[in-house]
Formats: C-alpha cells, sequence, structure tokens
C-alpha cells in the first residue's frame, strides 16, 4: 500500500498483474535486453507436445511400409502446429503487452495445440482431421481476437495491418474446410492451396504498415524452439533405445545407432548456433525468407528423432522395413537440415569456397551413408561431426588471416 504522502505510480510503472487491461501497442524495435518471457517458454514447451505426437505417427507409419502417406500427413500437420507457433512468436514480439487478458488468450492457444495434438493419430490413420481441425481453429480464433485488440489501439495504417491479419486468418480458418469436406484424394490439393493462403496473409498485411518486431527477439525464439524440437529429437530416440533393449535384448545392434543419433544431433545444435543470426534481420524480406525457411528446419530436426526410432525398431526385428529404409529415414532429413541451416544461416558468415561448400558437401555425404547398411547411422553421424570440426579449423584461419581487426 502506499501512503498518503507516496505518490501513485504512473500506468507505465505497475506491474501486468495490476493492470489487468492495457493499450496493445507495438513494442520498440530497438528495446534493450529484450528477451522470451516465461509465458513464450511454456508456450513453446506444450507446443512441442505436438510435435512429438506428429513424430510418433510419422514413426508408425514409415515403421509399418507406409512411408509416402506417412510424410504427406507428417507435413500437413508439422505445418499447422509450425505456421500456429511462428505466428504466435512474431504477434508477440511486436505487441506482447503482458497484461492479463493477453496471457488469458494466449493460454487459450495453448489449449488449442492441445486439443490438435489429441486429434493427430486420428488424422494418421483414418485421415479425420475434425479435431486437428477444431484445435487449429481454437489457436486461430484466439489469434483473431490479438489482432483486433491491436486494430481496437491503433490508428491509421498500424490499424488497417492489424486488421488484415484478422480478416486474412479468419478466411484461411474457413478454407481449412475443406480438409473435412473435400474427397480423400483432394485434400493434399486443398492443404497446398489453403497453406500458400496463409504465407500470403503476412505478406498482404504487412503492406499497409510494417509491424515492430524485435530481430534479437525472433532470433532467440527461433533458437529456443530448435533446442526444443531436437531435445525432443533426443527423448524420443532414448525411448526407442530403452524399449529396444528391455523387449528384445539388441543393446550390441543399438549402441552404434544410439551413438550415431547423439552426433547427429550435437552436431545439428553446434552449426544452428555457431553464429548469430539478428544482425542479418534487417528487413521484412529477410525475415520472411528467414522465418518461413524455418519449417524445414524443425520439420527435419523433429523428423530426425523419428528416424532414429524408425532405425531402432528395424535393428531390432520390430520394422516391416528393409535397412536402406531405415537407413533413410535417419539421412535424408539429417541431410535437409543441413542445407536448410547452411541456406538460412551459415551462407551469410562463410568466406570463401571453402567454408562456403562444407554444409552442402556434409548434406551429399549424409546421403551416401544410406547405402551403408547397418553401419548408415553411425557413419552420418561421423560424418556430421567431422564436418563441425572442418568448420572449426577453417574459421579459425579465416580469423588468423584476418587478425585482430578483421574480429
Amino acid at each position: 500500500m502506499t501512503s498518503p504522502s507516496t505518490p501513485e505510480p504512473d500506468a507505465a510503472a505497475r506491474p501486468a498483474a495490476r493492470r489487468p487491461l492495457r493499450r496493445m501497442t507495438a513494442r520498440g524495435r530497438d528495446e534493450a535486453h529484450r528477451a522470451a518471457s516465461p509465458l513464450e517458454l511454456f508456450f513453446d514447451l506444450c507446443f512441442v507436445v505436438a510435435v512429438a505426437q506428429a513424430g510418433a505417427e510419422l514413426v508408425h507409419a514409415v515403421a509399418e511400409g507406409h512411408a509416402g502417406e506417412g510424410i504427406l500427413n507428417y507435413a500437413m500437420i508439422f505445418f499447422a502446429i509450425w505456421w500456429a507457433w511462428m505466428n504466435f512468436t512474431w504477434f508477440a514480439s511486436a505487441y506482447d503487452n503482458d497484461d492479463v487478458l493477453y496471457r488469458v488468450v494466449t493460454l487459450v492457444q495453448i489449449a488449442g495445440v492441445l486439443v490438435l495434438a489429441a486429434g493427430v493419430s486420428k488424422a494418421f490413420e483414418s485421415h479425420d482431421f475434425l479435431v486437428v481441425w477444431l484445435g487449429y481453429a481454437i489457436m486461430r480464433f484466439a489469434l483473431i481476437a490479438q489482432w483486433l485488440r491491436v486494430a481496437r489501439s491503433t490508428r491509421g495504417a498500424e490499424r488497417a495491418t492489424a486488421l488484415r491479419y484478422a480478416g486474412g486468418v479468419l478466411l484461411c480458418q474457413v478454407g481449412w474446410l475443406g480438409l473435412l469436406f473435400a474427397p480423400e484424394a483432394a485434400r493434399p490439393w486443398v492443404f497446398l492451396v489453403v497453406a500458400v493462403a496463409e504465407l500470403c496473409v503476412p505478406v498482404f498485411a504487412e503492406k499497409a504498415a510494417t509491424t515492430s518486431w524485435h530481430p534479437r527477439h525472433i532470433s532467440e525464439r527461433y533458437g529456443l524452439f530448435t533446442i526444443i524440437v531436437l531435445g525432443e529429437t533426443i527423448a524420443a530416440a532414448t525411448v526407442a533405445v530403452k524399449s529396444a533393449v528391455d523387449e528384445h535384448d539388441a543393446l550390441g545392434e543399438l549402441l552404434p545407432i544410439a551413438a550415431g543419433g547423439l552426433l547427429i544431433v550435437f552436431s545439428a545444435w553446434w552449426i544452428y548456433f555457431v553464429v548469430p543470426i539478428h544482425g542479418h534481420l534487417r528487413s521484412n524480406s529477410q525475415a520472411f525468407l528467414w522465418g518461413y525457411g524455418h519449417y524445414l528446419i524443425f520439420a527435419s530436426a523433429a523428423a530426425i528423432g523419428a528416424g532414429l526410432e524408425v532405425a531402432v525398431e528395424q535393428a531390432a526385428g520390430a520394422a516391416h522395413i528393409s535397412t536402406l529404409a531405415a537407413s533413410a529415414a535417419v539421412t535424408l532429413p539429417t541431410a535437409l537440415y543441413f542445407l536448410a541451416v547452411w541456406a538460412l544461416h551459415s551462407r551469410y558468415f562463410k568466406v570463401g569456397i571453402g567454408q562456403q561448400l562444407v554444409l552442402p558437401s556434409t548434406a551429399l555425404l549424409v546421403i551416401l551413408c544410406t547405402f551403408l547398411g547397418d553401419r548408415a547411422v553411425p557413419a552420418a553421424g561421423i560424418v556430421a561431426a567431422l564436418s563441425v570440426a572442418i568448420g572449426v579449423v577453417l574459421s579459425a584461419r579465416g580469423v588468423e588471416r584476418e587478425g585482430p581487426v578483421g574480429r
């Protein structure tokens, strides 16, 4: 309590808990010490539940010999998870005012992704997308409510941007009804059309006015989600190894796969975080390409874990696929991850053809490891680790040549 002689603090200085409602206005793009909030971290952890469900169903589909169908369903489900996460992340970077209503609406979005996760199995097994659509709708209508709050708190071009976002999200959500009512053969095409429309909403909305996203905050948020997805990959592979050891007593066959998988995941972490990317995110065009491209990074990182589970099941005799198919389940997403990180991150910081070729060459060698039979996964892990070592050596030599000024 404040005494009669103590002035009441102004609204900007009061804690969020004492201000249940605040105007939702843009945060500063150059705001110092901007970092992910506890609510954002909680948001990420809950979204990984859905990622884990999608990965588990991908494992089941590939292990049963239905790789094509499984990959298609995985791509569709993962898009819904990733796009909802990404829209929240960029919105929060611009307009997170941390009042009570903002927190409640964010928790509603979390509830939506949990509903979506509950429907993943039906979507994979019987192509029933009702629960997935419902969970996605909960998340999207919550986002619409946030954009309408922005429109109410702003004027002019900024208000027009908020209304464009709200309207675009609503129209796309109606479009997703096609997954419920279109013939099964037409659903992939419905997905493709509406997914492209979703990707166009920010491009259209930002033409009115650019939202005030924070480069350091955005790069941190993407990095944290990458860590969480890689952590889920390790967790999934660990559970698979434990189950195979307990049920099939196949420790000798599984240790090389486990070791190779660890090397792949450790290398995946290293190459993503070896350089800071926030300095590259200067304009909307750069940010859109970088942000959209992370679909491949996130999806492939999660798929590595699914592939390791498939490889473990095949080695233990529990999967109805060949060794070549099980190896490809690991090597192909690993190669895609390396190429995507190179395209979005690393190539901007490489000097000379030698440094530029490290990750593309690594991706090619990892694919070739597919044909090494039982040694494919450990070989891919060794290749990944060597690429990190070579990158470190080449970078060190480049720094030595540049000298203190170049640093």
